[in-house]
């Protein structure tokens, strides 16, 4: 049976900001996120089953990435831990993440594919994840990279 790759496109909305950066994005500002998943795997082959000729059901791909990625940072504030919420005045939102690190787009990628690698069942493999911050700009991470 020969590999193949699955991919599912999500969207969400969320906002940020830089600590210390020396530009605009210093403060709390939105993107509109588009977040690819590719996994790679081997189609299942059992005559009758439901899952016939698929890797992985388009279904569960949406609700692993949705509990995982979209419902947390949805409509979130993600800002570094090193911010004072109150510095911030955003302390009176309840939907706000604090990063260990910069919540730039790499960041977010990065920390994506570390939660997404562990969600998905062996022989499914996480291979990919582009992450667009803006209709021009985006970051990848690859398996292989890594």
């Amino acid at each position: 049976m020969k590999t193949i790759r699955v991919n599912k496109e999500f969207n969400f909305e969320m906002a940020h900001a830089l600590h210390n950066y020396d530009g605009l994005c210093k403060n709390i500002h939105g993107h509109s996120y588009k977040l690819f998943v590719s996994l790679k795997g081997k189609p299942l082959i059992v005559d009758g089953h439901p899952k016939d000729g698929m890797l992985i059901d388009f279904k569960e791909i949406k609700k692993i990435v949705t509990k995982l990625i979209i419902d947390p940072f949805d409509h979130a504030v993600v800002i570094n831990k090193r911010d004072q919420l109150n510095d911030l005045n955003i302390s009176d939102y309840t939907k706000t993440i604090q990063f260990d690190v910069q919540p730039t787009c790499e960041n977010l990628c990065i920390h994506f594919a570390e939660i997404l690698s562990s969600a998905f069942k062996k022989p499914i493999q996480l291979v990919h994840i582009k992450l667009y911050e803006t209709e021009s700009s985006y970051t990848e991470w690859y398996a292989s990279d890594q």
